[in-house]
């Protein structure tokens, strides 16, 4: 008898507004290898961690890999509204969490969207919208990216057991290109169109950890 393969543990990718929730739902999502979660978490740190650790007591997402997405506020001078960040860490006052996988999801994101820029390095986490001189305090301790929720959701993700964690954000504004509203704008609808076709790299990173059931 052929024996079966081992089931492929699931996949959660974290986001906290309903404008990245209905960009990543209507995305192309064939090509998953497993179970794919999309859970909106909310604004915010304690929303964020609060709602990961809760979809992680579950059993079937009890091995989950989780991929923290959505959009954010790129730091460094040159960056656009729709360019990538992967992240090679989070941080947050709570801690800092190294990522796993992050030159696979360069090199997959800058294959399935062409034309954008894929920055990596430090993504910090904050509790507000930064804006202003904000950025350069932020830049000045390495960070090339903020967000309120990624670091939150990756500590949240591996307190409640080991597991590989990601974060992928698409800059939706950045030191010359200030955003009031997203969605509103050119820029915000940029961002959307490109966090509408990152799933298929997600699922590629996915693969690429041949995760173990335990």
């Amino acid at each position: 008898m052929t024996a079966r393969p081992a089931p492929v543990a699931p996949l959660l990718v974290a986001c906290a507004l309903g404008i990245e929730q209905l960009a990543l739902r209507s995305g192309d999502r064939t090509g998953a290898d497993g179970p794919v979660t999309v859970l909106r978490t909310g604004m915010g740190p304690r929303a964020a961690e609060r709602s990961v650790t809760r979809a992680l007591a579950d059993p079937a997402l009890a091995d989950a890999a989780v991929l923290a997405t959505g959009f954010c506020a790129g730091l460094a001078p040159g960056m656009h509204p729709g360019d990538l960040v992967v992240a090679e860490e989070t941080r947050d006052p709570d801690g800092t969490t190294p990522c796993v996988g992050t030159e696979m999801l360069v090199k997959v994101l800058t294959r399935t969207v062409p034309g954008r820029t894929v920055h990596t390095g430090p993504l910090t986490g904050s509790d507000h919208v930064v804006r202003g001189h904000e950025r350069s305090h932020l830049l000045a301790t390495g960070a090339i990216a903020v967000d309120m929720e990624s670091a939150a959701t990756l500590l949240g993700a591996i307190r409640t057991g080991v597991r590989p964690v990601a974060a992928v954000r698409v800059v939706v504004d950045a030191p010359e290109h200030e955003l009031v509203r997203i969605g509103t704008v050119r820029g915000g609808i940029s961002a959307f169109r490109v966090l509408r076709s990152v799933l298929p790299a997600f699922f590629e990173w996915h693969r690429s950890l041949l995760l173990p059931r335990r």
